[in-house]
């Protein structure tokens, strides 16, 4: 691409790519996955599942997302992006539509897992397709941008299950996100599928793709590190409502406003993460954003109630998509070459802790834990993840010795 190229997108044009990507994060994560999390004590209140039942549904919409990563990572390219694409977000669809007709344990959990790959396969590609279209256009960083989908979600999310919580009850309440879905994966869809990406020479499949080791000294801290995020924000992503429920007496306004809260602090963190690491460095922020969200989940541990409940949403709300937008920068200025190879990669190990933390979630209270000190094994996973994350060396710096 000549440099002028790189000069002549315009701020619309831009701000359309980034709308296209978060819109779809938007439909496959949040009105996908984790409305979950709110309608989960509704569900339970209904009689289609226990405490136990929704764990393990939950465990398999995540098997379902780290199986889509994984089939990310064997399709890469971006011919296969525009082929995976779109047939993901119809299976998302049509699996939303299917939610609303479920009632039995086992026919939920598998529409839930195919969901999930679905929303694995997605939350990859349109992220590292929109990205490789950036730097070519010498916009890089503004790729952060396109998690605040995930924020916004968030908040559409809660208000959908709040609003429709007195009239709609059982496998009814999944009706109004497949519904808002159906336009949305549309419009994302058709905008994504135009962008001039092309086949460059290494994505052509005669493996020049492979050259390289994603696991090396410099990206191996990176994967440990993101391993501990995911194990760790998973819990009060999944349970925080069911969490107030709880400890909170009825009519409290937690039981709907403690996810409100979480979608409220989710809104502005793509944006804040974005921003603060092209200031001080992604290395430095994504430390600092270890911190904070460690905090947050301590918070739900040491102050049971109120208190608790909402500084846990508050910080981690604030922080774990800064830990995704920042990890994938990170990963992909350590292995330039293989971008979306390494965000898939990275996006299926996340998907395997996440799975794992309802699992081990499910077998604390089958032993007779509560679901107050499960939340321990989100501090003592990111603990781990903060500990890795100083590991990391800096890409440039790392780049420099390599050559030598």
């Amino acid at each position: 691409m000549p440099a002028n190229q790189q000069h002549c997108t315009s701020p619309r044009e831009l701000l359309s790519v980034l709308a296209a990507g978060a819109t779809l994060l938007l439909v496959v994560h949040t009105l996908g996955r984790f409305i979950y999390t709110p309608l989960l004590p509704y569900l339970v209140a209904d009689g289609q599942i226990d405490a136990q039942q929704g764990a393990a549904v939950a465990t398999w919409n995540y098997l379902g997302y780290l199986m889509g990563a994984m089939v990310a990572i064997r399709w890469h390219r971006i011919d296969h992006i525009r082929l995976l694409l779109p047939l993901s977000l119809t299976v998302h669809v049509l699996t939303s539509l299917a939610q609303t007709q479920l009632d039995q344990v086992t026919l939920v959990s598998a529409s839930r897992w195919i969901n999930g790959v679905a929303n694995g396969v997605v939350f990859v590609q349109a992220p590292a397709l929109i990205l490789e279209w950036l730097v070519r256009r010498n916009r890089a960083s503004l790729s952060g941008l396109v998690y605040l989908g995930v924020g916004i979600g968030l908040l559409v999310s809660s208000a959908l299950v709040t609003l429709t919580a007195d009239w709609l009850s059982g496998a009814d309440r999944w009706w109004p996100a497949a519904i808002l879905s159906i336009p949305l994966a549309w419009w994302g869809t058709a905008r994504l599928l135009s962008l001039d990406v092309p086949v460059r020479p290494e994505q052509s499949g005669d493996g020049a793709t492979q050259k390289g080791r994603l696991l090396d000294r410099a990206s191996v801290p990176l994967f440990l590190s993101y391993a501990g995020a995911g194990l760790g924000y998973i819990l009060p992503m999944t349970f925080l409502p069911l969490l107030a429920k709880l400890q909170l007496p009825d009519g409290h306004w937690l039981l709907d406003g403690s996810w409100l809260i979480v979608a409220l602090a989710t809104l502005p963190a793509a944006y804040i993460w974005n921003h603060l690491g092209a200031k001080i460095g992604d290395l430095p922020a994504i430390r600092l954003n270890y911190v904070i969200q460690l905090l947050g989940v301590l918070a739900a541990v040491i102050w049971p109630g109120p208190v608790g409940l909402v500084l846990c949403g508050i910080l981690v709300g604030t922080t774990f998509l800064g830990t995704v937008l920042l990890t994938q920068r990170i990963g992909r200025a350590l292995h330039p070459h293989q971008g979306p190879r390494i965000s898939a990669a990275l996006v299926a190990l996340y998907g395997f802790t996440q799975m794992v933390g309802p699992w081990l979630t499910k077998q604390w209270l089958e032993l007779g834990g509560t679901l107050d000190s499960a939340f321990w094994i989100g501090v003592a996973a990111l603990v781990w993840g903060l500990l890795f994350a100083c590991l990391v060396p800096n890409p440039e710096a790392w780049h420099n010795r390599q050559s030598r």
